[in-house]
């Protein structure tokens, strides 16, 4: 890490702080989580700036703040299987990676997949699976999880997904609320799911499928 990097590190975690992140395991693995490996090359002046970026097959990555509050608002720990719908540019589960046992995340751009496991072999973040296929249908054999995030918005609550979710489990999902995108928390309490809306978003939709191409 060159000095420059550091600097533009700690500007980002300290706007985080400001923007009310006070997890501090969170914004530790933000901290070695080195965003300009998973932005493309054009963007990497910007890696360490709080805003999305496209990348590649039209998606983007999140902004550094959504993923961390994201990220705060699932309360992982050490020994939760977690996963993730929408793997991206693979940011969001490398984060997760340095908070959990194992996370499993799902994409259906056979590219996104391929880049960000190489990214993850990069990292030696050797506790994450990939696998590319139809995220809206969740990952049943390996089912239950403790915590599930959703990083793509769904059309309505994602009752397939939250049926994977292990009684006393935590799922984060971007959700269409009329209009707006609005970030659910949903609990499994007893085998009923609760929900708490956090906050207003901007996700690309959650597709069914695995694309057939790309």
């Amino acid at each position: 890490m060159g000095e420059g990097f550091d600097t533009r590190v700690i500007a980002l975690v300290m706007a985080l702080r400001n923007a009310g992140i006070r997890d501090s395991k969170v914004l530790a693995a933000i901290e070695r989580t080195p965003r300009d490996l998973f932005v493309p090359e054009s963007f990497a002046d910007q890696a360490f700036e709080n805003r999305p970026l496209p990348i590649d097959c039209g998606q983007t990555i999140s902004q550094p703040y959504i993923v961390a509050l994201m990220t705060q608002a699932l309360e992982v720990t050490d020994r939760c299987k977690v996963l993730e719908v929408g793997t991206g540019s693979g940011y969001q589960a490398a984060v997760l990676a340095r908070l959990a046992r194992r996370v499993y995340t799902i994409e259906r751009y056979r590219t996104l997949a391929k880049e960000a496991g190489t990214r993850f072999a990069a990292l030696k973040l050797s506790n994450i699976v990939t696998r590319i296929g139809d995220g809206t249908k969740g990952w049943p054999e390996q089912a239950p999880f403790d915590r599930i995030i959703i990083t793509a918005a769904a059309p309505e609550r994602p009752d397939a997904i939250l049926a994977q979710l292990r009684e006393g489990g935590i799922c984060v999902a971007p959700v269409h609320n009329g209009p707006v995108q609005t970030l659910f928390r949903y609990r499994n309490e007893a085998g009923m799911i609760h929900e708490e809306a956090l906050c207003d978003v901007r996700f690309v939709p959650l597709v069914e499928g695995a694309a057939r191409s790309m």
